[in-house]
């Protein structure tokens, strides 16, 4: 089995450092985090992707309409 995941408190005042293992609590609330960020990252390289699609798909119409790759590059620059 795995060890369990630690914390570090640390005592300001005193300089006293102390490992202690996480509660299940803040093991499900860690749990939760990684999963909710992960989301956040997927969420985000997603609306990325959508992004640079449409910039694409927007620079091969304007090179539709007879324009050169300067024109295009000023337009979407």
């Amino acid at each position: 089995m795995a060890d369990k995941p630690t914390k570090l408190i640390v005592d300001c005042s005193t300089g006293e450092q102390t490992v202690v293992e996480l509660t299940a609590e803040e093991i499900a609330q860690l749990e939760a985090d990684r999963a909710a960020a992960e989301a956040q990252r997927a969420e985000q390289e997603a609306t990325e992707q959508a992004r640079t699609a449409k910039r694409l798909s927007a620079a091969d119409k304007l090179r539709a309409l007879g324009l050169d790759e300067a024109e295009v590059a000023a337009l979407l620059g």
